[in-house]
């Protein structure tokens, strides 16, 4: 029989990058420079550079 895995587990981190994507989205749609963008930058610039660092980086080494 197979261990189950609870699901935060199994769906923690694509749920977390699925709601900094949202809110980087929202954010880069509705604001004018100052925070706003800097907020759209960082929130979308983590799963940019999670899927770099698994899907390309990691497969080169």
């Amino acid at each position: 029989m197979k261990p189950t895995r609870s699901f935060t587990a199994m769906w923690g981190w694509p749920i977390a990058m699925g709601v900094l994507t949202a809110i980087g989205l929202v954010s880069a749609l509705f604001s004018d420079g100052g925070f706003g963008d800097m907020l759209a930058w960082v929130t979308l610039g983590i799963p940019t550079a999670a899927c770099l660092w698994f899907g390309w980086l990691r497969r080169r080494g």
